[in-house]
């Protein structure tokens, strides 16, 4: 062995170029070498696979402010149970929402110290805020996220379209990169009744197709990259793919949630988010889109609130899924029924969110990056319980599911993640 502080070896390390045997040497947090399998290690995993950690660049962690909805020491506790060793925050849902570089002063001060896994941060653009978008550029974030329609919190308001198109030319300007929650809002409607059926027709898929239709043209106007969260509307790909082939450069993300759940499994209101679950075509749709590239990431859109804001009716509860701990056996469960590889997962929730936000040595196991691995036993089942949840407020709608792949232990830069928080802050400029 030469002095690298770890080796870890496993018959099925997930690389960049596919699956194969291979040890991984690891010196001072980054990764020096991959080695054959044969190479004397300090960690023999196996048959159990080691994976880059996961990148998950949606993530309502709520501190300041809403603290009792989450923080950053349960949100990223919980990250790395699940094999997520950097995540994004969102800016709203905190108290102030993350529009200005005070409030991004104020989100930093609230997570330095506080944070298992590596953190970093969203901007906001609201109207009014376009003097703001450049500085909170430059000072590290890795984009901004608005609203067409209305966000659910009245410190976040959306974007009319002429303030979406002069958002995105400030963004476009300093080449920055615009996401953005697309639901049209003239195609939405409050809810007939309390049950799931009236939720799912409020908000029906037409609703999210507008408003891509209209980012589509915003970014070929502006010339902004331009990135669609939380895609749930499969009658969105055909807009998204026609726009990609044209060259604009956008992308689009789905959730666990809507990979693996469809209305029929929505007995309370755990299930509930925005845009909303929708049927099992719609679902094998968005599976069709993710094989062909135009979708590209997997990322939780993990939102939680506190448990008296689910008890609630599907008209009234809070619209969020917890789901930061439970993406990577969610998503593996039904990838694998469909025939798809580890390497497919890695590829949808490691290495795409990673290059989406451009986050630097993150998302490959590869010489240089930081050594956050993974170590997830593919072949294992576990039911989920809500006790064994580290987010603040156990409630899930995976609660009893049997859930294939069990995350064993987690590394960040190469330390086991444990009880004292070792995460970084991290910039959009970090490493560059």
């Amino acid at each position: 062995m030469t002095r690298d502080d770890l080796v870890i070896r496993s018959r099925r390390t997930v690389l960049p170029e596919g699956e194969r045997p291979a040890a991984v040497s690891v010196r001072a947090g980054r990764i020096t070498a991959i080695s054959p399998y044969g190479t004397a290690a300090s960690v023999d995993l196996g048959d159990v696979a080691l994976l880059p950690g996961l990148v998950d660049t949606h993530v309502h962690v709520n501190e300041p402010g809403r603290t009792e909805w989450e923080g950053f020491a349960t949100a990223t506790r919980a990250a790395a149970a699940g094999g997520v060793t950097t995540l994004i925050d969102m800016p709203l849902n905190s108290l102030p929402p993350t529009v200005d570089p005070a409030a991004l002063a104020a989100k930093r001060a609230a997570a330095e110290g506080a944070c298992a896994v590596d953190v970093g941060f969203w901007g906001g653009a609201v109207p009014g805020n376009a003097p703001s978008l450049r500085p909170l550029h430059d000072l590290g974030v890795f984009g901004f996220k608005c609203f067409t329609s209305d966000s659910g919190v009245p410190e976040f308001p959306p974007l009319a379209p002429d303030e979406m198109r002069a958002a995105f030319r400030e963004i476009a300007a300093f080449g920055g990169l615009a996401i953005v929650h697309a639901e049209d809002p003239a195609s939405l409607s409050p809810p007939t009744g309390g049950d799931y059926p009236a939720f799912l027709a409020s908000r029906p898929p037409s609703a999210e197709r507008r408003a891509v239709e209209q980012v589509v043209r915003l970014a070929e106007e502006t010339g902004v990259r331009a990135h669609i969260l939380h895609l749930s509307a499969a009658d969105c790909l055909d807009v998204l793919a026609e726009a990609q082939a044209g060259g604009l450069p956008v992308t689009a993300e789905t959730c666990p949630h809507y990979l693996t759940l469809c209305d029929g499994d929505a007995g309370t209101a755990a299930f509930k988010c925005c845009p909303p679950i929708r049927d099992a075509a719609n679902r094998d749709r968005l599976w069709q889109g993710l094989a062909s590239g135009v979708i590209s990431c997997v990322v939780s859109d993990h939102s939680p609130c506190t448990p008296d804001l689910k008890r609630g009716d599907f008209a009234t509860a809070w619209g969020g899924v917890s789901s930061l701990q439970l993406g990577l056996p969610a998503v593996w469960t039904a990838a694998r029924a469909r025939g798809h590889d580890l390497a497919a997962v890695v590829r949808w929730m490691s290495e795409a969110p990673a290059a989406l936000a451009a986050v630097p040595r993150k998302g490959a196991i590869a010489v240089g990056n930081d050594a956050d691995l993974v170590a997830f036993a593919p072949d294992e089942t576990f039911t989920v319980d809500p006790a064994s949840l580290h987010h603040r407020h156990p409630v899930t709608p995976y609660e009893g599911r049997t859930l294939t792949g069990v995350v064993q232990a987690t590394w960040l830069r190469g330390a086991p993640v444990g009880d004292l928080p070792t995460g970084r802050l991290l910039t959009r400029a970090e490493g560059r």
